[in-house]
């Protein structure tokens, strides 16, 4: 801590905006870790469900069980589009599957919209940690440089370039970097884990939004 309190104003403001990214970047990698766990646990949970009861009527009732999953909301979106369909066609519920191929293709579109969504949701704030584990060296390393020419300048200024003098100015300076080494890694490693989870969920998006769109097309050929 004397290092902190003895570093220049410079060196000081530096530590203090490092401080600051790897407090937020703590922050969000908790905040992360319980959003991605809880909707990777939750769709594991909703697909055993859905393949259980097979009808949709059924699953839309049981979709607040599953509130942190994803696919809920893909689910959702699909067959609200297909009960809008039914509604402007003014068909009989019982005959929801009845109608042309064309509740297929706005179905499909539902479900895109709806995946980039939640994609975009569980995405959210990772840019925060990609930026901090990028610059928050660089940073560290300008204030390390800073601390650097104040030490040197002092030497100028004394006529004394021995250990004694220059020792404690380029320590003071170096706390910087290790202060913006210490914001940056558990960013990149945050960062990295999150985006492998995130590309996870985004291919059970992907799959689930085609099964559900297979079901959909063998209801309407049916008829």
């Amino acid at each position: 801590m004397e290092l902190i309190f003895n570093a220049g104003p410079v060196v000081k403001l530096v530590m203090l905006i490092l401080a600051y990214f790897s407090v937020v970047s703590w922050a969000i990698i908790f905040f992360k870790f319980r959003v991605i766990h809880r909707a990777t646990r939750d769709s594991a949970q909703f697909q055993n469900f859905f393949w259980a009861k097979k009808r949709f009527d059924t699953i839309n009732q049981g979709l607040k069980n599953y509130k942190h999953s994803p696919l809920t909301v893909l689910f959702r979106e699909g067959y609200q589009e297909l009960l809008r369909n039914q509604s402007d066609r003014n068909v009989d519920e019982e005959n929801l599957f009845t109608t042309d191929l064309g509740q297929s293709e706005n179905v499909g579109r539902a479900l895109r919209r709806a995946t980039t969504l939640e994609r975009q949701r569980l995405e959210k704030f990772l840019t925060f940690l990609a930026t901090t584990g990028s610059t928050a060296p660089f940073i560290g390393l300008f204030g390390t440089v800073w601390g650097i020419m104040d030490s040197f300048q002092g030497i100028g200024q004394t006529g004394s370039a021995s250990l004694a003098v220059v020792a404690p100015g380029i320590s003071e300076a170096l706390i910087a970097t290790a202060i913006g080494l210490v914001a940056a890694i558990p960013a990149v490693v945050g960062y990295n884990h999150f985006v492998n989870k995130v590309n996870l969920l985004t291919g059970e998006m992907d799959n689930f939004s085609q099964e559900f769109l297979n079901i959909v097309e063998r209801m309407l050929r049916r008829g």
